[in-house]
């Protein structure tokens, strides 16, 4: 009788893939200066695009539109377009988390962001109307969500932990150069309201899209993406869950709402409460605010970098985004207390220099606390939320207290308290140091 043979042992199933997709993997190597100048580039053509009508084009068109209401007509625009991108910003980053094309997650609405936001400020500086200035505002402000969201996840998408605070840093700096840059555009380089909208809205573009086209940008496998069925729940990130981002997301709400507040309304400031125009006849109260936008300016590019670099070196963030705020606070108390143009120098170069060491801090911090690397551009822009919706509540809450509530200096201390309160929160935050 023959011995039944052994059972043999089950074919082993073969080896599981574990490669990590490349645009999920979390950088380790450093970016070059070459890449960060690129990104730094695509920023400034959007600051640009926000700041040159906020600062100055939007001002000056709802004051021809809208003389006697000027105020209230400003608050309506920027609070309509500021809502908008509040909610298109998360949007558009949940849908480049999901693109899944061989050009990338990113690159397609980086292109898409520039050339529909560029196209839609040459069409918003053809308008005469509040509403024609609202509709064509909103358009804009839409389109450059796309540019914002996909700009807000190069860093975690390409950037190792160790180098974020230097790059934000950089990228940083175009926020406030754009305003510089815009103002000198629109005042000094050209003249009238539609050829000052023409060129920013050239210049987005072209500053945008050699960044898109040149920046590495690993596309998504099919596999790799979410269901589209978890796509409206994946818009809300639980605080219960993820408190930290929670709390990082309410600090830079409050202190991007004393800063919203506090520049709303300065062309106004400076031509109704400082008198500027008649200190400096000749002059109007545009060439004053450029004035301090150019000292605000060189404090913040003095000090953005260098922040960063000492964060990254120190591995400290809460304290340096703590000491930003109260640094901030500081020149809203100065404006509440003396309206004066000197006053205004100082409190240019104090708001700059804590601006710019919240600039570069902040961002480093909030890239450290994101709940997972498949949806860094959706996280991210509901982080913006924290930026866009003080435009929305900044006029909300500033127009009232200028016109009913005792003017300027109620104002400029509210931004102060709200701005203090947030400095203070920021210790709330237990995951990163």
């Amino acid at each position: 009788m023959r011995t039944p043979p052994a059972p043999q042992p089950a074919p082993e199933p073969p080896p599981r893939d574990t490669t990590p997709v490349a645009a999920l993997a979390e950088p380790r190597r450093p970016v070059r200066a070459l890449w960060v100048g690129g990104l730094s580039l695509a920023n400034l053509g959007m600051w640009m695009a926000f700041f040159g009508p906020l600062q100055v084009l939007l001002p000056e068109q709802i004051g021809l539109a809208a003389p006697e209401a000027k105020e209230t007509a400003l608050a309506w625009v920027t609070g309509v377009g500021a809502a908008l991108a509040m909610v298109a910003t998360p949007l558009a980053g949940a849908l480049s988390d999901r693109t899944t094309g061989r050009f990338g997650r990113r690159r397609p609405w980086v292109v898409a962001g520039a050339v529909l936001g560029g196209a839609g400020l040459v069409v918003l500086g053809r308008q005469d109307t509040v509403v024609g200035v609202m509709v064509g505002w909103s358009l804009v402000q839409t389109a450059l969500s796309c540019l914002n969201a996909t700009l807000l996840a190069a860093v975690p998408d390409h950037v190792p932990v160790r180098q974020r605070g230097a790059v934000s840093g950089w990228i940083g700096i175009p926020q406030s150069a754009g305003v510089v840059a815009a103002v000198l555009l629109v005042t000094v380089v050209t003249t009238g309201i539609a050829p000052g909208y023409t060129l920013i809205g050239v210049l987005t573009a072209a500053c945008a899209l050699p960044f898109a086209l040149s920046s590495p940008d690993p596309p998504l496998p099919r596999e790799a993406r979410p269901p589209w069925r978890e796509f409206t729940r994946g818009l809300w990130v639980s605080p219960r869950r993820h408190p930290d981002f929670g709390w990082a997301w309410l600090t830079r709400f409050l202190m991007q709402t004393g800063n919203a507040m506090f520049v709303l309304y300065l062309l106004y400031f400076l031509r109704d409460g400082v008198g500027y125009e008649e200190l400096f006849p000749g002059s109007s109260a545009a060439d004053g605010l450029l004035v301090l936008i150019l000292v605000y300016t060189a404090a913040v590019v003095a000090t953005t970098v260098v922040a960063g670099v000492v964060s990254d070196r120190l591995g400290r963030r809460r304290a340096l985004v703590c000491l930003s705020g109260v640094v901030m606070a500081v020149p809203a108390f100065l404006l509440a207390l003396a309206p004066t143009w000197p006053m205004s120098l100082v409190c240019a170069v104090v708001l700059g220099m804590g601006f710019g060491v919240y600039l570069s801090v902040d961002n480093a911090l909030v890239t450290e606390v994101l709940p997972s690397a498949l949806g860094r551009a959706k996280d991210l822009g509901i982080v913006n939320i924290a930026s866009a919706g003080p435009q929305v509540i900044a006029p909300a809450l500033a127009g009232p207290i200028v016109v009913y509530l005792g003017g300027y200096p109620v104002l400029y201390t509210a931004c102060g308290v709200v701005t203090l309160l947030g400095a203070v929160l920021v210790w709330k935050i237990r995951g990163v140091a």
